[in-house]
């Protein structure tokens, strides 16, 4: 020790020194290491997990935290964290995964009828869904904290422990509440052996499966939107036969499509999970079956919106939007309930100048086309996008992101004079063009993420659309700032007219193009759009959108077409 006043030694000082910066840097770097080390752990067993998902029969899931009180289907103890089969709805920990995919079955999407010609229940133990209720004595199941009570993984029936003796041995799975819109697997049993396969044979398949099936296939885009699609499969793939959900990141349409071959003819209902550009992508792949000859097998086609616009889906009347309000159970009522309509769709043809040894440049429309600055707009969020995809996760991001754009054009006003640069004419007769920004071609109702372009405000009168009268409405706008006004209802758009045939003639310089979102930069050309084919469609009449809400609520005479939440147009085609 040393007296007060005497003067300690440099090299003690040092040392002290040296000593707290030892156990500092111990501090920070244990942590670190631990870190690394936990995290390469678990990346190495992410990766043995992967692999052993890939070969198993079950489509296993695991979660780091089950989102309501969960056990393991093998050693009845609860859980917080595991596995979990989207299929059948088997949960195991980590430690009874590999045991649980042994001795377990999930889901079979092919397999003979039982012993009485029906097919039989197939339950799994344990974790049923909330507020469900017994199917023999009608009392709430799943009450007790442990794993308890059957579940059938086909008809979605609960039943008790103690009364699933109750149960009479002849007791069949009728497939539930959706059983119209499942394929069994005792009918996919059956076409696998036949020799000659005939839609004639099909037919006489589907009579097994009760009049009025119309099966429906899932084909979802997991990187539209908000990013929804892959819950989404799991919650039909537990609803509806596994073979029927498609993942369209790893499978194509045309591919997922060829299901419909195999199933009656007309009878095969398409619902595509994903915005406007994955509709299209499904459509052209249909369009592809007609061109094999496969006209008697086209399905209807359907939408639950999880796109950024989904103007077609607010057309259609399935809404702007889909964050899981309501559950699949009632997406799937609704496809029961809706009406075929015919929708025209177009051929756009982009021939460049000058280069004439080149083949046009040929796209497919649903929904518009237009030059100018909303193209400008998506232009830009394409390309930000591509560069992060991550950002663009969000339906509210991507439409702020939208907006900054918009805003921005309203400043800079790239696309001004676009009436000296480009020539219009309609049904081969040239237009007179007033001093304009942006010209757009509509198809549907919607445009720009909900908003009546053809109608604008309402105040004027203006003739009525159709999804189905092979006519395009030709509207022109002055700026992003009159087509914020037009989206509010502060403005009506400069309306050019109706035509089968629209030609534009782009003179000089650069501009932006888009088709159903789709954008690029196009130098001097000539686009010629014109009628393709029809597609069938399937229309949710009793959704309504906002603006149906406010001008039934307003308007005490009769809707008239153009008005009508309905998408105008002749009586429903036969289903």
């Amino acid at each position: 020790m040393y007296k007060e006043g005497e003067e300690v030694p440099d090299d003690c000082g040092s040392r002290e020194e040296w000593t707290l910066l030892f156990w500092t840097s111990l501090a920070v770097i244990v942590p670190v290491i631990i870190t690394l080390w936990c995290s390469a752990q678990r990346s190495k067993r992410k990766t043995h997990m992967k692999d052993f998902f890939r070969k198993s029969k079950h489509g296993w899931h695991y979660t780091d935290l089950f989102n309501k009180p969960t056990y393991c289907c093998v050693c009845s103890q609860h859980i917080l964290q595991g596995a979990f089969c989207d299929c059948c709805g088997v949960c195991a920990d980590e430690q009874c995964l590999r045991r649980a995919d042994r001795i377990l079955m999930c889901k079979e999407i092919m397999a003979p009828c039982g012993p009485g010609g029906g097919m039989e229940h197939r339950w799994v133990r344990g974790n049923v869904p909330l507020a469900s209720y017994c199917a023999v004595c009608r009392q709430q199941c799943g009450t007790q904290p442990k794993l308890c009570d059957f579940r059938c993984v086909w008809c979605q029936n609960t039943v008790h422990d103690d009364c699933m003796d109750s149960l009479p041995d002849a007791d069949q799975c009728e497939l539930g509440e959706f059983h119209s819109l499942i394929i069994p697997p005792h009918y996919l049993y059956e076409v696998n052996k036949l020799r000659r396969r005939q839609p004639e044979e099909y037919s006489q398949l589907a009579s097994c499966c009760g009049s009025g099936w119309t099966p429906v296939l899932v084909l979802a885009n997991t990187r539209s939107g908000n990013n929804m699609g892959e819950a989404l499969l799991g919650e039909f793939r537990t609803v509806l036969n596994p073979v029927q959900v498609f993942d369209l990141s790893e499978l194509t349409p045309s591919k997922a499509l060829q299901l419909c071959t195999l199933l009656p003819p007309g009878s095969v209902r398409v619902l595509v999970c994903g915005g406007d550009g994955t509709v299209g992508w499904v459509l052209d792949a249909i369009d592809a079956m007609k061109l094999k000859g496969l006209d008697q097998f086209m399905p209807r086609v359907t939408i639950l919106p999880l796109g950024t616009g989904n103007d077609l889906s607010n057309t259609l009347g399935w809404g702007a939007g889909y964050a899981g309000e309501i559950p699949v159970e009632q997406v799937l009522r609704n496809i029961l309930d809706a009406e075929v309509f015919k929708m025209d769709r177009w051929k756009v043809q982009v021939a460049s100048k000058g280069l004439y040894f080149r083949k046009p440049k040929v796209l497919s429309m649903n929904n518009y086309f237009s030059v100018g600055p909303d193209a400008l707009m998506a232009l830009n969020f394409h390309a930000h996008r591509e560069k992060t995809p991550s950002f663009f996760s969000s339906r509210i991001v991507n439409k702020t992101v939208y907006f900054l754009y918009g805003t921005k054009d309203c400043l800079v006003q790239e696309c001004k004079d676009l009436d000296k640069r480009i020539e219009l004419e309609l049904d081969g007769e040239r237009v007179a063009l007033p001093s304009l920004e942006g010209i757009i071609v509509c198809n549907i109702g919607y445009w720009g993420g909900g908003c009546r372009l053809w109608e604008g405000m309402g105040d004027e009168p203006c003739p009525p659309t159709r999804l189905d009268d092979g006519l395009l409405e030709v509207v022109g706008v002055f700026g992003s700032f009159h087509c914020a006004q037009i989206q509010v209802k502060l403005a009506n758009p400069v309306r050019l007219g109706q035509a089968h045939t629209v030609r534009l003639v782009l003179k000089s310089s650069k501009m932006p193009m888009q088709v159903d979102g789709e954008p690029w930069a196009q130098g001097p050309c000539t686009i010629t759009i014109t009628h393709k084919t029809q597609a069938l469609m399937l229309y949710h009449s009793a959704e309504q959108t906002d603006d149906d809400d406010e001008s039934s609520a307003s308007d005490t005479e009769s809707p008239t077409p153009h008005d009508s939440p309905r998408p105008p147009g002749p009586a429903p085609a036969r289903a």
